[in-house]
């Protein structure tokens, strides 16, 4: 049987848009011969759906686009996310479902049964679990189907097993003379090294049940949600017949069964991953909102070099723009260096100074002031006026506006609310400092754009005469370590005073980022790279006792 694999880019909500696209991969798949075509999870609404599933009429409309696919495919086979009705007296009333339709008709419903309610996910909002496993006769193969989460029962999450059921244990049953295909749809957001993980649940699954496994996943940036895609396709021996592309869209044919290696190669190095997912997710986010071009303030620091490249790089460089805002305490070097990075890539620059309009602050809070010495308040208004003209330049000329901040900054409150935190998107605050620094190296081989001296000096705000950022934290290489422990594994102080870390620093860098969570409450969305980022899948109160 031959299998299309089609990994599509949807939009939550855009229901036409996304039925369009499904059509045009069927008569793709078609052409190439395939015997069916299989879509990714809620590949009918986008994922995820969010409140959308909630308005009136929509999933009538979901309904209705899915009557449209079978009608208008009456000699083709395919597999594809919707959201079905759930006609019992009881619960939410929707299910994540999944149609077979072959004929012209839908000749099968597959539900899903477990709902992820962790990190990111809040499925168990909206739908309710699918009670049985869902097995299907095509042509003569027997496949069971499931959906993303179903294939992962068998995971712990924070070392405890989340569910007693094991829907594709029950395919296995359902079938237990013969089983030729297990097929899974997804929406499975990406974070770095994810794709091996994947890969090794699906080889242990395939040892299992020894049957051929097939896993179709989205791809495309949904707000902060990154898919990255890679579709594939396992024999029963373990190995990979069939690879999708990472991070773009793709329709890759399988032949099942087949003995044969995949040709398609996946990025190898980390930083690669890394960029491709920040790359992506940035030209989804802008394009899907209705805009094309971004601004960004350029310092000539390491943070707004990076964002400037992965600007570039997902946008080109006409639909880019940086600006210059120096005050009497940027440095000569600092000018220097954002116009060369501008220069080389490219792009069109804006200079405004700000020192006239620091002035003009000055004089208008000079007798609200009077007596008190100058102190961090007037370094943050400098951010707020850079903040102003941004939004200012982003209105005039419909360009969204980029925040340069990185999660190490993020975490302990090192940014100005409504200053340099002010924009649409904040590409890189799922970086701690370090990783920035990594990534801009390794995007400076291709666009040799970033000078040496970024890489070399002291990092600084440049907010008041020879200040540097270590003035206030920690060394980078400290302070990441111990956000690492406390964000993504929860370790505890003790545990960490134990580990070898200084306790005064460790209360400081906690402390710090407890009494900065109203900052990152009124934060630009970032883009979710790492396990525990903040936005969605990290939910804390604001107003609670510090440390």
């Amino acid at each position: 049987m031959k299998i299309a694999l089609a990994q599509i880019n949807t939009s939550m909500g855009a229901i036409d848009s996304n039925m369009n696209k499904i059509q045009d991969y069927l008569e793709q798949a078609d052409r190439l011969g395939a015997d069916l075509t299989v879509f990714p999870e809620l590949a009918l609404v986008g994922y995820p759906p969010k409140d959308h599933v909630l308005a009136e009429g929509f999933v009538d409309q979901n309904l209705f686009a899915l009557e449209t696919l079978v009608k208008n495919h009456k000699n083709k086979r395919f597999i594809v996310g919707y959201i079905e009705k759930n006609t019992d007296s009881f619960g939410k009333g929707m299910f994540n479902a999944a149609a077979y339709v072959n004929a012209g008709q839908i000749e099968q419903i597959c539900r899903k049964i477990l709902l992820p309610n962790y990190d990111v996910f809040d499925e168990t909002r909206y739908f309710d679990s699918g009670k049985e496993a869902c097995s299907l006769k095509i042509i003569d193969h027997h496949v069971g189907l499931s959906i993303c989460e179903d294939m992962w029962s068998s995971e712990k999450i924070e070392r405890r097993f989340l569910y007693e059921t094991n829907p594709l244990n029950q395919i296995a049953q359902m079938e237990a003379h013969r089983l030729d295909l297990m097929v899974n749809i997804s929406g499975s957001p990406y974070v770095l090294g994810k794709e091996e993980v994947r890969h090794e649940l699906v080889k242990r699954l395939v040892q299992a049940y020894k049957t051929p496994f097939a896993f179709v996943n989205l791809v495309g940036g949904n707000d902060e949600l990154l898919f990255d895609g890679g579709s594939f396709v396992m024999n029963k021996e373990g190995h990979m017949t069939t690879r999708a592309s990472v991070f773009k869209e793709d329709l890759v044919l399988a032949e099942v069964p087949s003995p044969a290696k995949s040709q398609i190669a996946w990025p190898t190095d980390s930083r690669d991953w890394q960029a491709r997912a920040l790359t992506m997710g940035l030209k989804d986010y802008v394009m899907k909102c209705g805009f094309n071009k971004v601004v960004l303030g350029l310092s000539g620091g390491i943070d707004s070099a990076l964002t400037l490249l992965l600007a570039v790089d997902a946008l080109g460089k006409n639909n880019v723009f940086a600006v210059l805002m120096p005050s009497p305490y940027t440095s000569d070097a600092s000018i220097r260096d954002a116009k060369q990075m501008a220069k080389v890539l490219g792009v069109q620059t804006f200079t405004i100074p700000i020192s006239h309009c620091m002035s003009a602050y000055d004089q208008v809070l000079k007798d609200a002031f009077k007596g008190k010495p100058p102190d961090v308040t007037e370094e943050n208004l400098q951010a707020r006026i850079r903040g102003n003209i941004l939004m200012a330049l982003s209105n005039k000329f419909g360009m969204l506006v980029l925040t340069t901040g990185n999660k190490s900054e993020l975490a302990v409150g090192y940014c100005t609310q409504y200053g340099d935190m002010v924009g649409a998107l904040a590409v890189i605050s799922d970086l701690y400092k370090n990783e920035v620094y990594a990534l801009a190296k390794y995007l400076n081989q291709k666009y040799r754009a970033i000078p040496a001296h970024v890489f070399n000096r002291p990092p600084s705000a440049e907010l008041r005469p020879d200040q540097t950022d270590q003035d206030s934290l920690p060394p980078y290489d400290l302070l990441d370590d111990i956000l690492k422990l406390y964000l993504e594994k929860n370790t505890s102080v003790e545990e960490m005073i134990r580990m070898g870390f200084d306790e005064s620093t460790v209360l400081k860098v906690i402390g710090l980022v407890k009494i900065s969570e109203f900052k990152r409450r009124q934060a630009a969305p970032g883009l979710k790279i790492s396990p525990k980022a903040f936005g969605a899948g990290r939910r804390m109160p604001i107003a609670r006792e510090p440390i």
